[in-house]
């Protein structure tokens, strides 16, 4: 080979070779951008869990999905605590003393381990207790049975530090109907579940629709003069006929409104053939239940789904790649600012997704979204960013109010 030739080759070697370390070295890595990035999680339901078997979440735990080790190899930031109240209790007049109760839980995560965690009460709270490397416990209600009937225990609760609510769960209650109760006692908010929406928006307390009847979800929307949020749902594109999750139009005008859908990642939210399975084990439960009045509703989503996968094998579960279906489409829909993620940690069983079987799973989604062609930039605003303005704007709303002074 003449000596031109030979120079000229090894000369695109070298390039070739530089250009393909400099890809290498700035390409975005999924490990960096979890570390680096607010993460928020808009809901876990650990307190509910420590409530039932106690555990020391500082250190690693043996169950559960959620500990301070495994968030941190996570990038977990901003853990939104979950107070979440079982529908039964709104008729044994319970429902606020069980939240009182796990909030003081959640405060003493924080008394207790000040190097570790800090309650949140605001964004600013958030964005400063990241820079000093603390992780920032906000808290939200799932339920809003504690408020009982009386718009002045809105301000208390905000008091106590909840900051979003979800409106009802699995019952309908005395703001709105369930997405899971055929019992449509209001055909969508109350009215005084239409006070509650205004006091919302007055306090800055963020309107959570996840759990309530698509009529609820039209009036909230309807109502609302700050952007509302999904705090753990998924698409319902993926699940026909599942009332739990969201329709597309649904997402198109949560999009409108400014607010933002957190994804779901329990199997049973992501993929119909998971849905199937569970709504079949759901009603085997039931009757299960019926039979062994020994055994409470809790004991039943704690013991039988291991009785029912002997006769019928193990749930289907969604795989990482079912998951980030729901995030293309919210974002094909709408656009990248309107998504995010509401995990359901600790509170969907055994049902969580191959790939994302805990806290420490974020970077794996976020591994995901890279290889789907999402920017550095998008990626952070699904992991919190978006979640943030819409919070962001819900307290500037509430500043222009005197309900919140």
């Amino acid at each position: 080979m003449p000596t031109k030739n030979l120079f000229l080759l090894t000369t695109v070697f070298v390039v070739a070779a530089c250009n393909q370390a400099t890809e290498t070295e700035t390409a975005p890595d999924a490990s960096q951008i979890a570390q680096s990035s607010i993460i928020v999680d808009t809901h876990i339901d650990v307190p509910y869990r420590i409530e039932s078997k106690a555990a020391d979440i500082s250190q690693a735990t043996d169950g559960g999905d959620f500990d301070y080790p495994r968030a941190l190899e996570g990038g977990l930031n901003a853990p939104f605590m979950s107070i979440y109240t079982p529908a039964s209790l709104e008729a044994e007049g319970r429902s606020k003393e069980v939240a009182d109760g796990l909030i003081d839980m959640v405060d003493g995560f924080a008394e207790q381990w000040p190097d570790k965690f800090a309650i949140a009460l605001s964004t600013a709270d958030v964005r400063e207790q990241f820079a000093a490397g603390v992780m920032s416990l906000p808290m939200g209600m799932e339920n809003g049975s504690p408020i009982e009937g009386d718009l002045g225990n809105l301000k208390y609760f905000f008091d106590r530090g909840i900051r979003y609510i979800t409106l009802t769960h699995s019952l309908s209650n005395h703001i709105s109907d369930s997405s899971y109760d055929e019992t449509r006692q209001w055909n969508g908010l109350s009215e005084f579940g239409v006070e509650v929406v205004e006091e919302m928006n007055r306090l800055g307390m963020m309107i959570d629709i996840s759990h309530v009847s698509d009529d609820a979800f039209w009036q909230t929307i309807k109502i609302t003069k700050a952007p509302l949020i999904a705090s753990h749902s998924s698409a319902r594109h993926f699940t026909p006929g599942f009332e739990r999750n969201m329709s597309d139009e649904m997402i198109v005008a949560l999009a409108g409104n400014g607010g933002v859908i957190q994804i779901n990642f329990g199997s049973s939210f992501v993929t119909a053939e998971a849905l199937e399975y569970s709504n079949a084990r759901s009603a085997a439960r039931a009757l299960w239940l019926a039979e062994n009045p020994q055994y409470s509703e809790t004991d039943g989503y704690r013991l039988f789904p291991a009785l029912y996968a002997e006769e019928h094998g193990p749930l289907p579960y969604a795989s990482l790649d079912d998951v980030l279906d729901h995030f293309d489409h919210v974002v094909a829909l709408t656009s990248v600012d309107h998504v995010g993620i509401g995990s359901d940690y600790d509170g969907v069983g055994d049902s969580l997704p191959t790939g994302l079987k805990d806290v420490s799973s974020y970077p794996n989604l976020i591994d995901g979204l890279l290889q789907r062609g999402y920017s550095e930039e998008d990626i952070r605003k699904i992991l919190g960013e978006n979640l943030l303005r819409v919070w962001k704007a819900v307290e500037d709303y509430a500043a222009t109010t005197s309900s919140s002074t």
